[in-house]
Order: structure tokens, then C-alpha cells, then sequence
């Protein structure tokens, strides 16, 4: 199992699995724990659910499925910035370790920039350190300068990972955003790792996948997983799905495929890009 350093300490899965809206339909359940069971099975035990999700059914979906196996899994969850006040912080970690069934959660992520100061959002994750609801806390969807910032602040400079919207064609933010990460050793967690499946349907990457004689899904992750300190979450509505992700793991990508895919989606020039 490969697995990647958080801040050089922990180790924790390279690929682990997204759950975002999973949980909102009582017809898909049944399938999507299945799938969650099925990851856990194959070892993609990091698990990644926010409050947001389904306003709290993802955490309960994801609850459910760890039942009896808490202690295999790294739970990685997300507060609102709306929630993100020190007291705010805190009753949003409450209620998402109620929807866990759990008492403790792994990684605890600010899920975007809002209007609360990041020293109070800082203040909050450490009091909830303290206290043991939450073991190791980090940030979601932080541009280059909040990362700075953020950075800077009291407690700042215990923040983990970033997580953020990465994928073969979404690279902007290797230009300068993942550099800087790297330069402060704080792990990139990708999600959308597929582009919500949308890489799944370009013609040209099913062509490179099918001569490489894997998934078009296994060559995008696997192109993300070929970096030591990036964590790849997709999502797998069916255990299918999840078969198919964890495959990922064992591709190498040749020289020549990971020049075909710079041609087909070109690393970023530009900060904006």
C-alpha cells in the first residue's frame, strides 16, 4: 500500500476515496456503502466527507459504513466557513462527530476562505486538538496568497494539507501554489481527481488509457499518484467504481505516456491559468 507523510509524521493512504454527493438519495445507499466497504476492503481507508455534504447525510453515510472499523480508517472532515468561528467551530466538529458515531476525527479541514479571520479559525482547530475530537487540522481550496496568510497566523504552521481541485485538466495550481506547499512540507490532497468523470469521456485519453492497457480512470489517477506527497480522494458510487480506482495503485506510468498527457493537458505558464 503506498501511502503518503503528513508533515513527515503520519502515514496515511495516496489514495483514499471522496463521498461527495453520496448519501442524499435513500436509493442509492445500499450501493454506497457497499462501495465505502468495498474501499475500506481494498485499503483505500482515507475517507473524505465534509458537514456540507448532503447538509450532514454524507458523515452519517460515512459513519455507518465504518461501524465496527473505526479504528482501520483515516476520517478526514471539513467545517462550513459560515461555521468557522471559535465557537462555531467547535458545535460543526460536535455535530459531525455525532453523524461519525465517532469521538474523534483524523484530519479536520477549513473547507474554503470565508469571513472569519483565519487566527480564529486556527484558535478553534487547536482547542479541539487539545481536547482530542480532532488529531491533525488543515485548510480546502486556498489560493497561493490565503495559503501565505494562513500560514503566518498563530497555528498556522501546524496545517497538514491543502486540499484542492487537481486533476489532468485542472494543473493551475503547479505553477506556483503546489511548489510552495512542497517548500513547507504540507501534503496537497486532490479531489475531483476525475473531473467528475468528465476526463472519463475525452477520446484522446481513452486512447492513450486503452494503449497503456488500463482504465481511462486508472491513467488519471494514477498520473496524480505518481507524486510522493499527493493524496488522490475520488469518488466510487458503486463497489465497481472502487475496484476500478484502486487498480490505479499498481500503474506506472511510462516516460512516454506522461509526455503524452503534458501534450494533451499542458503544465500551466501562468499563475492564472
Amino acid at each position: 500500500m503506498r501511502t503518503v507523510a503528513l508533515s513527515g509524521a503520519v502515514k496515511v493512504p495516496a489514495l483514499g476515496m471522496g463521498t461527495w454527493m453520496m448519501g442524499d438519495s435513500r436509493f442509492s445507499r445500499a450501493a454506497e456503502l457497499a462501495a465505502l466497504r468495498e474501499g475500506i476492503d481494498l485499503g483505500l481507508t482515507l475517507i473524505d466527507t465534509a458537514e456540507m455534504y448532503g447538509n450532514g447525510r454524507s458523515e452519517q453515510l460515512v459513519g455507518e459504513a465504518i461501524a465496527g472499523r473505526r479504528s482501520e480508517v483515516f476520517l478526514v472532515s471539513k467545517v462550513l466557513p459560515s461555521n468557522a468561528s471559535r465557537r462555531g467551530t467547535v458545535a460543526a466538529c460536535e455535530q459531525s462527530l455525532k453523524n461519525l458515531n465517532t469521538d474523534c476525527i483524523d484530519l479536520y479541514l477549513l473547507h474554503w476562505r470565508g469571513s472569519v479571520p483565519f487566527a480564529e479559525t486556527l484558535e478553534a482547530f487547536a482547542r479541539l486538538q487539545r481536547a482530542g475530537k480532532i488529531k491533525h487540522y488543515g485548510v480546502s481550496n486556498l489560493d497561493l496568497a490565503d495559503m501565505r496568510e494562513c500560514w503566518h497566523a498563530a497555528g498556522g504552521n501546524a496545517i497538514v494539507t491543502n486540499q484542492v481541485l487537481y486533476n489532468l485538466s485542472r494543473r493551475g495550481m503547479e505553477f506556483d501554489l503546489l511548489p510552495w506547499l512542497r517548500e513547507q512540507k504540507i501534503t496537497t490532497m486532490a479531489y475531483s481527481p476525475l473531473e467528475q468523470a468528465r476526463l472519463l469521456d475525452n477520446a484522446d485519453l481513452k486512447a492513450v488509457a486503452k494503449r497503456a492497457g488500463i482504465s481511462p480512470a486508472q491513467l488519471a489517477l494514477a498520473w496524480l499518484l505518481r507524486s510522493d506527497d499527493v493524496i488522490v480522494i475520488p469518488k466510487g458510487g458503486s463497489a465497481m467504481h472502487v475496484r476500478d480506482n484502486a487498480g490505479a495503485r499498481d500503474v506506472v506510468l511510462s516516460a512516454d505516456v506522461e509526455a503524452e498527457l503534458d501534450r494533451l493537458y499542458p503544465p500551466p505558464v501562468r499563475a492564472d491559468r
